[in-house]
């Protein structure tokens, strides 16, 4: 909710309520309150229609041949409308009354209770975007990301000045390459590539920087997550301080507030794979593991650069980070990669305080999470064939695969980045690194997981009405549960994976779309 008046003046009229006894004020009084000093919430932003919308634009999906599934791709695609937005001018003029930051471009929310702008969420928006050849809302989305840049020195994980904290998945060079493939605008890429830059110093220096010397002595630099903050976060206050109920001492609650936000700067927001004790969120430790991810997509964007600056004739810039991706892919061989197991696991530091790690044979963490999965995504990894054999079958008995797609981990937790939940981010990178690999194997599992998860997304919708946030993937046609909110519906990421699923693969008229 947005201030109707400077915030000195509203908090004057607050501290003026009658109390009770026990401080508490009344519900009536309460009420009377917010309907006179606070606008309602969303109110900050309005509707904008797409400039580039089309009912359906040339070439869309030309290979979806079956009739049903083409009209439920074109009820996606007309989500876009319904999902778009800009902020009001009475923020652009009164920034301080809003928490809504004064983004000047239009933007595609996720839907339901997010009405702002997500990071990471951003990257499959634009993948969907692209699928629809809304070229034009793809790169207000991206102008946004890089405004926040020029501001704050990295992507926020929110639009919000409360988000000003921590970071989200940084996938913004994903973003700017994947828009300069379809349109070869090279005066998109200057604009971007400082942002690009600026972002690369963030995520590699300072308390996301960490060193650690593997058993042969050579020192490798690894990033984790790591948020400036040490509170309860202002959008889940009154959660954070229930679940730090059971913390005695206020530096263990300011340590975990800092878990905490750390965790949701981690896009991972909860799960077990942050925490020492499966089953007590007070022993998450995002700031102590190296995670595969995170390090995975700085890989990308230490490759993206290069090639975006080679494209505008910047030879410079262009090696000095093929040199750093070398770097960096020599790390994640080094310190991720498990070669018995076939997997890449997250690295677990012994303590927080050193200059240089020393690597320990017990510091991986080797529990099957789907992040385990995602440096296949990556040509450097996809493309080789011998490490690709053993990655194939240590997730077909990973256990992983469910009937609906990938599990996010085999943990049965309350927590919503665990077991059964799917998450179309995950899906998508793993399927396309899958389907970009040189073996025959690799592609066909990759449309397989990819038809269970068309297939449950169209269930579910046709049952509901609504695409949504994560899925159930123990059986075709659920959506999840868990975490700290009602599953939400939209929704931003899962129309764009399902659009740049039935963009790679097709989907032939006479293969049944059902469960």
């Amino acid at each position: 909710m947005s201030l109707k008046f400077n915030l000195s003046k509203t908090e004057k009229e607050f501290d003026k309520l009658k109390r009770r006894k026990s401080g508490k004020v009344s519900v009536k009084d309460l009420s009377g309150f917010i309907k006179s000093y606070l606008n309602e919430a969303g109110s900050d932003l309005v509707y904008h229609e797409p400039v580039d919308f089309e009912y359906e634009p040339i070439g869309f999906l030309p290979r979806v041949e079956n009739l049903k599934v083409r009209k439920w791709a074109v009820e996606i695609h007309s989500l876009w409308k319904s999902l778009s937005r800009k902020v009001d001018d009475r923020v652009i003029e009164n920034p301080d009354l809003h928490t809504i930051l004064p983004l000047k471009y239009p933007m595609v929310i996720p839907g339901s209770r997010f009405r702002e702008v997500y990071y990471w969420d951003s990257y499959w928006v634009i993948r969907g975007l692209l699928a629809s050849k809304m070229y034009e809302s793809a790169k207000s989305v991206v102008y946004n990301l890089i405004s926040l840049v020029d501001e704050y020195g990295f992507v926020l994980n929110g639009a919000r000045a409360y988000y000003s904290n921590r970071s989200q998945p940084p996938l913004l060079s994903s973003m700017v390459f994947e828009i300069y493939k379809r349109t070869n605008d090279l005066s998109f890429v200057k604009k971007s590539l400082p942002a690009l830059l600026k972002e690369h110093k963030f995520w590699n220096s300072g308390v996301h920087e960490v060193k650690i010397q593997d058993s042969e002595g050579c020192i490798h630099s690894l990033s984790r997550y790591y948020a400036m903050w040490n509170k309860p976060r202002p959008e889940s206050f009154t959660i954070d301080k229930e679940s730090a109920l059971k913390l005695l001492s206020d530096s263990d609650k300011q340590l975990f507030y800092r878990e905490l936000a750390s965790t949701a700067e981690s896009g991972w927001d909860f799960s077990t794979r942050w925490m020492r004790n499966q089953s007590d969120l007070t022993t998450l430790a995002t700031t102590s593991i190296l995670p595969v991810d995170l390090n995975t997509y700085i890989l990308k964007m230490e490759l993206d650069i290069a090639t975006l600056a080679k494209t505008i004739g910047d030879s410079l810039t262009a090696e000095h980070f093929s040199e750093a991706s070398e770097a960096r892919r020599t790390a994640i061989n080094s310190i991720f990669w498990n070669s018995e197991k076939g997997q890449w696991f997250d690295y677990w530091l012994s303590n927080n305080f050193e200059e240089v790690h020393k690597l320990e044979a017990q510091g991986q963490n080797q529990i099957s999470f789907a992040s385990n999965f995602i440096p296949v995504w990556i040509e450097l990894f996809n493309s080789d064939d011998s490490k690709m054999e053993k990655v194939i079958k240590s997730f077909q008995s990973s256990g992983l695969l469910g009937a609906a797609g990938i599990a996010t981990s085999l943990s049965h937790s309350s927590e919503q980045w665990d077991f059964p939940n799917g998450w179309a981010p995950l899906q998508h990178m793993i399927v396309e690194g899958l389907a970009r690999s040189g073996l025959k194997e690799a592609r066909c599992m990759a449309k397989d997981i990819a038809v269970r998860w068309i297939r449950t997304n169209y269930e579910t919708y046709k049952e509901t009405g609504t695409m949504h946030e994560k899925y159930d993937v123990e059986a075709c046609g659920k959506f999840g549960g868990g975490g700290e909110y009602v599953p939400q519906t939209g929704f931003g990421w899962s129309n764009g994976v399902v659009l740049a699923f039935l963009e790679e693969f097709g989907w032939p008229e006479d293969l049944e779309i059902g469960c």
